[in-house]
């Protein structure tokens, strides 16, 4: 399993090279066949959207999606389908190649036990390079008010390519890095302990990756989502008055009247979608690990 630092480590050569390809591609793959359920609850996450940017209720803004009707309900769908396969490939993949680094040059035993997490703090900071563009473009496709000034997915591209890297493709870099980089760490550094505990049960091993990633994706939705939240906020637009993330996080804060009840609209949905998806691709996952050996 990934995430276990006293995995014997090869002696360099192309066994252990394949080793962290099979990562590489057992993280894509695992996500590739979890990307049927985020299509299919891909409404449960549009609903969340509009909570986050609207501050609305759950029947609000299901009205709001009704109201405009099945030919707009997957608009904003094929940005977080390509992400999360790259995402799995890039994430499972890339924690497994610097824990094994980690592991290598360090021989402290008690420190071992922090190493997944601490390669998936590293691993979330460069997914959060890669994907936040197309994370971008997703929150601007879903924002219904940017429907009439930018009714494609080119004219969306070609806006944001004008408006600069800064406020264009990596808007909220600062706040997505974050929320990535700690997230991957509670993520890896749960998973496997969670695992082993629930294995110890009697249960399956696939049940108990099953519901491991389960409830990690639920301590970093839980943990993260008002991070979730302030990131779809600075991104919903494209064009006007460039704030940063503290004045961003000020009128955020105000706007949800100082509460944090309101603040968390929408984190049961959230919780909801985390669970299904990442339930299903730690199994996944977990399972072809045991098989490459």
């Amino acid at each position: 399993m990934a995430g276990s630092p006293n995995k014997k480590q090869d002696d360099g050569g192309p066994q252990d090279q394949m080793v962290r390809l099979h990562s590489y591609l057992h993280g894509g793959t695992s996500s590739l066949l979890s990307t049927l359920p985020t299509l299919i609850v891909f409404p449960v996450y549009k609903t969340v959207f509009r909570q986050q940017i609207h501050n609305t209720s759950v029947h609000q803004a299901v009205g709001q999606l009704l109201k405009e009707g099945p030919a707009k309900l997957y608009r904003g769908v094929a940005p977080p389908l390509l992400m999360r396969t790259l995402n799995g490939t890039l994430l499972f993949g890339l924690q497994d190649t610097l824990l094994r680094l980690l592991s290598s040059t360090t021989q402290n035993a008690p420190f071992t036990s922090a190493l997944p997490a601490l390669a998936g703090f590293g691993a979330g900071m460069v997914e959060a390079v890669v994907f936040t563009p197309l994370e971008r473009v997703q929150n601007v496709l879903q924002n219904s008010q940017n429907d009439r000034r930018l009714p494609t997915l080119r004219s969306v591209l070609v806006r944001l390519r004008a408006h600069g890297l800064a406020s264009g493709y990596y808007r909220a870099l600062l706040p997505i890095t974050a929320r990535n980089a700690l997230g991957s760490a509670i993520y890896f550094g749960l998973k496997g302990p969670l695992c082993a505990v629930v294995e110890a049960h009697g249960l399956s091993p696939g049940v108990s990756s099953f519901i491991s990633g389960t409830l990690t994706s639920m301590a970093v939705s839980l943990t993260l989502y008002p991070l979730a939240v302030l990131v779809a906020n600075m991104q919903k637009q494209v064009g006007g008055e460039v704030k940063g993330v503290t004045a961003c996080w000020r009128m955020l804060w105000e706007s949800r009247q100082k509460k944090v009840s309101l603040l968390y609209r929408g984190g049961s949905l959230v919780i909801l979608r985390s669970c299904i998806t990442w339930g299903i691709a730690t199994a996944i996952y977990d399972r072809q690990q045991k098989r490459s050996g």
